[in-house]
């Protein structure tokens, strides 16, 4: 019998290492293990907040942490289809995200490491459930800002609970020169059929341009 995983799961991680092992055995399951069975509300609140803040100019979009591609589906559902590229550690995970077939590219990488990708390239950078609980930290701001065009749009969301104690806060002060001042809606990131631990667990839907 396989065991399913769920959030618990999720927040256990610690080291790149144990992302691509966790997501290497939960990809085939992942969309019913946990987004459907929790209500995962984060990709949708994305997709609406791009829809709400963006421009013509916010193209091609990088979803960051895209995962199975929730985010991509979120975003054809709202406004059609979109350039939107997805950026995973898992190549299982990406391996989901092609059948859903809302990505133009999708690019195997880890975000601790300098991407293979042009200097101000993308209009737009999204990403759900990435900056959470033993995942991705805030020093990759440094390498999504080279990537992003000047004036780009960033709408992100931070776990609440991380946001001080895991850096976030000071990180986005210490960027205040590089960055307008952010904007922060908080939100649920689960709906009524969460995980009872951590199913009132919020985010910062976190939205701010590259100067």
């Amino acid at each position: 019998m396989v065991k399913k995983r769920g959030l618990k799961e999720a927040y256990s991680i610690k080291t790149t290492k144990d992302s691509i092992n966790l997501y290497k055995i939960w990809a085939s399951t992942y969309d019913d293990d946990f987004a459907t069975k929790n209500d995962y509300r984060s990709p949708l609140e994305i997709a609406n907040y791009y829809e709400k803040y963006s421009n013509v100019e916010d193209s091609p979009i990088l979803d960051v942490g895209a995962g199975t591609g929730l985010i991509g589906e979120c975003l054809n559902k709202n406004k059609g289809k979109n350039q939107i590229d997805g950026l995973d550690i898992s190549s299982e995970m990406l391996n989901l995200a092609k059948l859903k077939k809302c990505y133009r590219n999708l690019i195997q990488a880890d975000l601790t490491k300098k991407l293979i990708i042009t200097d101000n390239y993308y209009g737009a950078i999204l990403s759900a459930g990435t900056f959470t609980h033993g995942h991705v930290g805030p020093k990759v701001f440094d390498e999504l800002l080279r990537i992003i065009k000047p004036n780009g749009l960033f709408i992100i969301t931070i776990h609440t609970k991380i946001f001080q104690k895991g850096g976030f806060e000071k990180k986005l002060f210490q960027l205040h020169h590089k960055i307008t001042k952010p904007v922060f809606h908080e939100v649920r990131a689960y709906g009524n059929n969460a995980d009872p631990e951590h199913g009132k667990d919020t985010v910062f839907v976190t939205v701010f341009r590259k100067k």
